[in-house]
């Protein structure tokens, strides 16, 4: 499952960010314009595991995620 949003970071340069859930696996990658090639990164700010957590819980009413695999996600975020 895949979740996409935009995002600026603390310089001011504007990110997309797209984040892949799979296999109980959180994977974030981002990258800068649409002519770049996606650049994966291990350090996601609290904020941003927020966005993650928040589009993923839209997603529940819709049937598009299961509340099994919501957990898994919530479980991936570091304390």
């Amino acid at each position: 499952m895949e979740f996409g949003w935009q995002d600026r970071d603390e310089d001011g340069t504007k990110w997309q960010i797209c984040a892949r859930f799979h296999a109980g696996h959180v994977t974030f990658s981002r990258r800068t314009g649409h002519n770049n090639g996606w650049v994966d990164y291990t350090t996601p700010t609290d904020a941003q595991w927020d966005r993650l957590i928040s589009e993923a819980e839209r997603r529940l009413p819709r049937r598009l995620m299961t509340t099994k695999d919501f957990e898994r996600l919530k479980a991936q975020r570091p304390s």
